[in-house]
């Protein structure tokens, strides 16, 4: 892509602040409505939360998101329509469950516990997913109960509803695989708003018919690199963080490290917690900026390990680790689509991640081998090669998958979510109507963004 100096303002009819997914379909369908655009990416490289890796195997690898799954039709479709290679996750045989130090396997959706935690998680899985349809999608605020849940959070509930330790684990490390944060920094309402989205805490938590159900041979961050060629180089910019914003009667005046652009619309498609680190004259309405101010990232350090081959499989295991110790909670079978060697990734979440977040590699790699040789045995020691992304140490994320809200700011700021502030639009899968937080709702919050300019641009 294209790398310029500073120099006279170019101009554009509008400018797309971010080259990750969300902002390249919104720069797509401009482009393909016949309207002068350009995106503006901070990172030298196009994708956002996507990274593909390649090891020193020459093997693809995905550091940022990495499945997609059912009702998930824009991405679907987008992928096919750029002629992209899905396969299905591994998911055959037992898996491993480490409670308390104890391991033990299951093969079915829940986790092998006692009889009363069995039934317990079961209650409380089934309890989530009804109040989970209380939720109306389009209006979450509207819920009965909307207030006294986002007036508490899930920690809060948790405690009140779920009574062994075994469920409340089982509860916690489905909160940290979906939310890369924990539990008591979850408003309750923002948590069931986030399952609505997507259809519920099993589909989000599954591999078959869930939303870890397929991966992509070439990475994700494909999709984005295809679609940034497709817009020619003149209309993708790295290395432009974008510092200022500035609307006047006649446009928009967006200023960046590569450059300044006129323009008649903006489309910022980057995190709230990012946007809100840009300078805008005017000022941000006080929602839009307390929005800002109060929508962390996740937390997470996805990490992957390659093994000549997938060992795990040949002793009847599926890769899957579930745990409530340790640093790694949660594991998943990484292998390449013809098993030809083995991979592993695996999660640091939450708590975990900040923990980590910052140390060396070496470190990272020492706490990460650590965990999956206890839970696949000695033959997980030695990884042949290992990477890692540390997402809360990325400049231009500042963590992952996506925003965390807190109690009481769904309630005071969700219609500053989506609403556009004079010719400034927003996008990012954080704006999304649904699927928020994964790639279907960066695709969704990209097409909503670019009808509204496209509509008001007439």
């Amino acid at each position: 892509m294209e790398e310029i100096g500073q120099g006279a303002p170019r101009e554009a009819s509008v400018v797309v602040v971010g080259a990750g997914l969300s902002g390249l379909v919104a720069a797509r369908r401009l482009a393909a409505a016949g309207v002068s655009v350009v995106v503006l990416e901070a990172r030298d490289r196009v994708g956002g939360r996507t990274l593909s890796h390649t090891t020193a195997r020459g093997d693809r690898v995905d550091l940022g998101a990495q499945w997609i799954g059912p009702t998930q039709d824009r991405m679907t479709k987008l992928v096919a329509e750029l002629g992209l290679s899905t396969f299905k996750q591994w998911r055959d045989g037992k898996k491993v469950l480490s409670l308390g130090g104890t391991l033990t396997t299951y093969k079915t959706s829940i986790p092998s516990l006692s009889l009363i935690g069995a039934v317990d998680l079961g209650i409380t899985i089934q309890r989530i997913e009804a109040l989970v349809k209380e939720v109306p999608i389009e209006d979450p605020l509207s819920a009965a109960k909307a207030s006294e849940w986002d007036g508490t959070t899930v920690e809060a509930w948790k405690r009140k509803n779920v009574k062994t330790r075994g469920a409340k684990a089982m509860l916690d490390t489905a909160v940290r695989a979906v939310f890369a944060a924990e539990p008591s920094e979850l408003s309750l309402l923002f948590f069931l708003y986030y399952l609505r989205q997507g259809g519920g805490l099993i589909r989000l938590t599954e591999i078959e018919n869930g939303a870890q159900e397929t991966r992509l041979a070439e990475g994700f961050q494909e999709v984005s690199k295809r679609i940034a060629r497709g817009l020619g180089e003149e209309r993708v910019v790295l290395g432009a963080p974008v510092r200022r914003i500035a609307q006047d009667a006649a446009g928009v005046t967006v200023t960046s490290d590569a450059g300044t652009w006129r323009c008649k619309r903006v489309i910022v498609a980057v995190p709230p917690a990012l946007a809100g680190r840009i300078d805008y004259e005017p000022g941000l309405p006080a929602s839009r900026d307390q929005l800002t101010q109060r929508s962390p990232m996740g937390s997470v350090i996805k990490c992957v390990a390659t093994y000549a081959s997938p060992f795990w499989r040949q002793a009847g295991y599926s890769g899957e680790a579930l745990s409530d110790v340790g640093s790694v909670k949660l594991v998943f079978d990484d292998s390449p689509e013809d098993g030809s060697h083995g991979a592993l990734v695996g999660f640091f979440m939450g708590k975990d991640a900040r923990a980590m977040s910052g140390k060396s590699p070496e470190e990272r790699k020492k706490a990460a081998v650590d965990s999956l040789t206890r839970f696949f045995g000695p033959s997980a020691a030695a990884p042949i090669d290992y990477v890692d992304q540390d997402w809360p140490a990325e400049r231009w994320s500042r963590g992952c998958y996506s925003m965390v809200l807190g109690p009481g700011v769904l309630t005071a700021h969700a219609s500053a979510l989506r609403a556009p502030v004079g010719r400034v639009h927003w996008a990012g899968t954080e704006t999304a109507r649904v699927w928020t937080g994964y790639m279907e709702g960066a695709v969704e919050a990209g097409e909503r963004a670019s009808d509204e300019v496209l509509a008001a641009l007439g």
